[in-house]
């Protein structure tokens, strides 16, 4: 299959870290997000035709994140920057956007998000990432109407959090997230079903270089990660809490 270059999205004023499409029951939406601070939402009005629909200037330092929510929830978009912040942009029924934020994330710096699948008591939450070396969990409180933190920080890596991602569950009412470090480790976390909101972690392997990015299957029982001398390798869980490689 030839790829083929069919449109340029002019926006940004410097690098463009990330990119991430929404579902398509929205439409062709596509955000991005970079150094210059911006976070953009595009939209395709007609065949290779895009336009930004939106442009958040919530954050004063470089968004390093984009996750958009699972359509259950709607259009909302979470954002991680540099500043130590989280936003999220939700699409309001009149045809708006709104932010929230998150202040004080992670103090140092939000490097990753990551939305939860949605569940059967439609909570929306959220994991992320920052430079504090720690990985935190928050939750949209609706009477409150505000993100609130989900207990302690989950502790692992002794060196920044590069990334995040949740994965997905597919009906089976069970949280894992898998997240890499500029230490070098891959750790798979799982959340204790004892209502105690604890979670329980497996370090899957330790690289001798940075791991940039996860990022699971649509089935959810494949882990892939990259990291900082070049190379791609893929994971799988092969039964109490042991992960073998299973490509590279």
């Amino acid at each position: 299959m030839q790829a083929t270059h069919v449109a340029d999205l002019i926006g940004h004023q410097g690098p463009v870290w990330e990119l991430s499409w929404s579902h398509p029951k929205f439409g062709s939406l596509l955000a991005s997000c970079g150094y210059d601070n911006l976070v953009i939402i595009w939209k395709e009005v007609s065949s290779n035709v895009w336009q930004p629909i939106y442009q958040s200037n919530a954050h004063t330092a470089s968004v390093n994140s984009l996750s958009w929510a699972p359509y259950e929830h709607g259009l909302h978009l979470a954002a991680a920057s540099s500043d130590g912040s989280i936003s999220i942009t939700t699409y309001q029924s009149d045809g708006t956007w709104t932010v929230q934020r998150i202040e004080n994330a992670h103090p140092v710096g939000v490097n990753s998000v990551t939305w939860a699948p949605a569940g059967s008591n439609k909570t929306k939450r959220i994991a992320s990432g920052g430079c504090d070396n720690t990985i935190k969990l928050w939750h949209y409180d609706e009477v409150a109407i505000r993100w609130i933190q989900d207990g302690p920080p989950l502790l692992g890596h002794s060196d920044w959090v590069r990334d995040v991602a949740w994965a997905p569950n597919l009906g089976i009412q069970a949280s894992t997230i898998a997240s890499a470090g500029q230490d070098g480790r891959l750790i798979a976390w799982s959340e204790l079903d004892d209502g105690s909101g604890g979670w329980d972690s497996v370090v899957i392997t330790e690289f001798s270089s940075p791991i940039w990015r996860v990022n699971w299957s649509t089935s959810g029982n494949a882990l892939a990660a990259t990291d900082g001398q070049g190379s791609t390798t893929i994971w799988k869980e092969v039964g109490d809490g042991k992960w073998c490689q299973v490509s590279d």
